[in-house]
């Protein structure tokens, strides 16, 4: 969604770096750049105004003019002033007595069902003991929609027909205290626009069951018009929190920078994909590092945790250093970070100079390499993936016939896996010392 702001502020960037030394002048040049580039984003022009200002003060000020490299001080500083706009984090509430009601409001379409399946998920990872509500009774098939996410997280979800959602909340409630469960996920009715007889409903449930959390879920597709969704919502009810949803999607995404200082109400989760593991704590300092081409570490080490076997990771990593990994750890490796999602998503996540190398190989070219490396490899015998050196020309034309591919491919799979070993026998001889070269 940052794509191409992250674009045009790097290229800003790396004409500041250039310099030794900033005139007001070149501070002046690169703040409208960056005023148009946020402006091209869909980032509210009253956001984009006091943030422009606060980062012009601190550029022309002492911080800058004494600073070493004047040009990474002034990233510093709009790093440090795109967190402050992003607005603080805001975890859930769920001290105190059990069970916690969490309520998800929304227009029609922005992907609430979703969202309370992937709620539902993490919080059942965090050692609560979920129960869904369906409390749609409009929306064609909105019920069977959860029940289905429920069927797939073995989660249970309650429902009752021809009952207002106000009394059947209130049932859920009671269900959810008799039954052990510390907290209720009530996914409510949303409409195609905003209408009285919504937000009236919404006011209803508000009063009969009083829920911990009120989160309105907003799909960072609309643009601006998110601003004003949110405002109108918050006019309603007392929202606790934003969910937004869609940020992998290919808009502008201005609306997820600006939503936070024009409604003053708190982003507590990113939707970042269909899969229902794709919701991130909302985090501004990850954000603002994504948003200026700074990767996710963070992001990245928990998409990790999440998906690979410490186990095996471990026993991969000693046989690396040792230059002594073979190309069935090639394979292995290839399969777990499979299993971290999308390899354009974690492509994103790189940083420093890995990330900049990543920029230039498009997701898509990235997956095709990985599914021949995967063909290729599944094409040798356990013996040849053991020990590559007996691959002679007779293998390697088998090899390529089996996978499908060309006798160019598997050199070059050959020749990667020996630079590779090489490269970690040496770090493993030298120290993980040399790594952080390889991060910029």
């Amino acid at each position: 969604m940052f794509e191409n702001l992250a674009d045009r502020l790097d290229g800003i960037f790396r004409n500041l770096r250039r310099r030794g030394k900033l005139s007001e002048r070149d501070v002046d040049s690169a703040m409208r750049e960056i005023r148009l580039a946020l402006l091209e984003a869909d980032v509210h022009y009253g956001v984009v105004r006091d943030f422009v200002s606060r980062v012009k003060e601190r550029a022309i000020g002492h911080e800058v003019s004494k600073a070493l490299n004047p040009g990474q001080q002034i990233i510093k500083i709009v790093h440090e002033e795109l967190i402050d706009t992003l607005g603080d984090p805001a975890p859930l509430d769920l001290r105190g007595q059990k069970p916690k009601l969490i309520m998800l409001i929304g227009l029609q379409g922005a992907g609430k069902t979703t969202a309370a399946g992937k709620l539902a998920s993490k919080l059942r990872k965090e050692g609560e003991r979920v129960l869904l509500v369906a409390a749609d009774p409009y929306r064609p098939a909105a019920v069977k929609q959860l029940e289905t996410l429920g069927k797939q997280l073995t989660i249970p979800v309650f429902f009752e027909a021809d009952v207002k959602p106000p009394v059947l909340a209130q049932h859920a409630l009671e269900k959810a205290k008799r039954g052990g469960f510390s907290v209720a996920i009530l996914d409510t009715a949303g409409r195609s626009q905003l209408d009285e007889g919504l937000m009236s409903e919404l006011q209803a449930i508000n009063q009969k069951v009083d829920p911990t959390e009120i989160l309105l879920v907003v799909d960072a597709m609309i643009g601006q018009e998110a601003l004003n969704v949110a405002q109108s919502f918050r006019d309603a009810v007392p929202i606790t929190g934003l969910i937004m949803s869609k940020m992998d999607g290919d808009a502008r995404g201005g609306a997820a920078i600006s939503i936070r200082s024009v409604t003053e109400v708190p982003i507590k989760f990113l939707g970042t994909g269909e899969s229902l593991k794709d919701l991130e704590t909302y985090d501004p300092s990850r954000l603002a590092s994504r948003i200026l081409g700074m990767g996710d570490v963070i992001g990245l080490i928990e998409r990790a945790e999440d998906a690979l076997d410490e186990e095996v990771a471990l026993q991969q990593a000693g046989r690396m250093m040792a230059g002594e990994f073979t190309l069935e750890d090639f394979a292995q490796q290839i399969a777990q970070v499979r299993k971290m999602g999308p390899i354009g998503k974690i492509m994103e996540m790189l940083p420093g100079q890995m990330g900049q190398m990543a920029k230039n190989v498009s997701p898509q070219d990235a997956e095709d390499r990985l599914v021949v490396t995967e063909a290729i490899i599944n094409s040798m015998t356990i013996e040849e993936r053991q020990n590559p050196k007996i691959l002679n020309a007779r293998r390697r034309q088998r090899i390529a016939k089996g996978s499908g591919t060309q006798v160019y491919d598997v050199n070059q799979l050959v020749k990667q896996y020996r630079d590779a070993q090489r490269l970690f026998k040496k770090l493993g001889k030298s120290g993980m010392g040399n790594l952080s070269q390889m991060f910029g």
